[in-house]
């Protein structure tokens, strides 16, 4: 049985989808878009942290501690993945007529996704489910 579109948000209503690389966040900012008509939409992406600095580089005397190039190098590569991933979201939108702003943070996405919602009054936060059931989706 197809699930039943709700009913339309109020019009002022502000809206977060959080996305990543996953079908499931595609599919999740695609039936926000077809069945919510948001006026006002957030497209949110945290890239999760990982501390560069230690970041283990082989070399025949054993692992080493990156150089702050390399570190920089890895970190503008992220950045430029997350800015591609919301421009591809961002055009999504337009084809349905939705001018989104786009933000995009560094951290642990679960935190990050609750701080920002909260911090932006977001009305509705949308995530993909990525096929976890409750147990799963608790324990991660």
């Amino acid at each position: 049985m197809a699930a039943q579109a709700p009913p339309p948000p109020p019009p002022e209503q502000k809206m977060m989808v959080a996305i990543d690389e996953s079908e499931c966040s595609h599919y999740a900012l695609e039936w926000a878009l077809r069945n919510l008509a948001p006026r006002r939409l957030i497209l949110f992406t945290v890239q999760p942290f990982s501390p560069l600095s230690y970041l283990p580089v082989g070399s025949p005397l054993g692992p080493s501690v990156a150089s702050p190039e390399l570190i920089r190098s890895v970190t503008e590569h992220q950045r430029q993945l997350a800015q591609a991933l919301v421009d591809k979201a961002k055009a999504i939108c337009a084809e349905h007529g939705v001018d989104a702003e786009t933000v995009i943070e560094v951290g642990d996405p679960k935190e990050t996704i609750c701080e920002a919602a909260e911090k932006l009054n977001v009305d509705l936060l949308i995530l993909g489910s990525h096929s976890r059931g409750p147990v799963q989706r608790y324990q991660s």
